[in-house]
């Protein structure tokens, strides 16, 4: 097949993506493919008579690193020579219609919040993962917790501050302070006094005009992927130090991430998997997703959030998951594109 892998973007996980979707492509590549990279915000600059002419051109991936620092967009977005003033760059439509699918390597704004893909549904083009009306659920992290309440599923108490009203003392302490849409736990502050939770603040509104305050839960941090409606092996994440921020997520020895978990207790694993599916459910997923939870001293089970497009370097969580059940990478970008093909039948 002829397959776009879209990545970068203007998001702040954008690093993460290069990275993402330079593996996604060599690994369909080897699986047979023509797959060529295109970063959504720089769009397509190469000349063509015909946009399908893009698959038969000399590929270049470049070299794709994760920098502990979060991107710099403003310094992005003026790299960029372009006549319009949009979000997605020139000619993006063009070759993307003419691919047979897009594989969305892209995370956080632009690409997994819903936008790229109610493009894409309107301009009849497919593309992997969920559709946009369950991307965007699950990127609202607020509009999520609502929903995953209501299905009985147990969430962190919290409550949305915005500039207006962040003169105000703290909700609750400990608390988890994080921007209302992103990822990667960006702009996100574990805070424990009111001069932390003041600077949390402060770093939130950086990112986002509305932050999620969240009661902190101590726990073991564990995620579980789900795949074509099939929960996979748990995976535990132990930060070195503090929490599992963004630098301890990209940089080497930042965190230990287990899978298979030898010492998880009896009827975890079930208990995690089944949870995982309520929260697919519930959110409407489709195709692939990674949902992150915290378990208790007590063994109950809360859900921190659901990402519709996680990591997918061969390091990332998901496909480690995937791994421990004997799928290996090249087969999981494969059961992807399969699956995504599925929902345009």
């Amino acid at each position: 097949m002829d397959i776009i892998v879209l990545c970068g973007g203007l998001s702040t996980e954008r690093d993460v993506s290069l990275k993402s979707s330079a593996m996604i492509a060599r690994a369909l590549r080897e699986n047979g493919h023509r797959a060529v990279l295109v970063d959504s915000f720089f769009g397509y600059t190469g000349t063509y008579d015909d946009p399908g002419e893009i698959f038969s051109k000399p590929v270049c991936d470049g070299t794709a690193r994760i920098s502990v620092d979060v991107p710099d967009l403003r310094a992005l977005a003026g790299r960029r020579e372009q006549k319009n003033n949009s979000r997605v760059g020139d000619n993006l439509l063009e070759v993307c219609r003419a691919a047979d699918i897009v594989f969305l390597g892209l995370h956080g704004a632009d690409g997994e919040d819903g936008r790229l893909q109610a493009m894409f549904d309107v301009a009849g083009i497919q593309y992997t993962g969920s559709g946009h009306l369950a991307s965007a659920c699950a990127m609202d992290k607020a509009t999520a917790k609502r929903l995953m309440a209501a299905a009985g599923i147990n969430v962190a108490e919290g409550l949305i501050v915005t500039r207006a009203n962040a003169h105000a003392p703290a909700p609750f302490l400990p608390c988890v302070v994080k921007p209302r849409s992103g990822g990667s736990s960006v702009g996100t502050s574990v805070v424990r006094g009111e001069q932390e939770y003041a600077d949390a603040l402060a770093l939130g509104f950086t990112y986002a005009d509305q932050l999620l305050v969240e009661r902190y839960i101590a726990g073991r941090e564990i995620d579980v992927g789900v795949l074509r409606d099939e929960a996979l092996p748990p995976i535990e994440i132990r930060p070195g130090s503090g929490f599992f921020d963004y630098k301890n997520k990209y940089q080497a020895g930042g965190a230990e991430e287990i899978c298979p978990i030898p010492d998880l207790p009896q009827g975890w694993d079930e208990a995690l998997r089944q949870t995982a599916i309520r929260v697919w459910d519930t959110l409407g997923l489709e195709v692939y997703a990674r949902m992150d939870f915290i378990v208790d001293g007590s063994g109950r089970i809360w859900c921190l959030e659901a990402n519709t497009l996680p990591g997918m370097t061969p390091a990332s969580l998901l496909p480690r998951e995937a791994r421990a059940a004997g799928i290996s990478y090249n087969q999981l970008c494969e059961q992807i594109i399969a699956g995504s093909m599925e929902r345009f039948l």
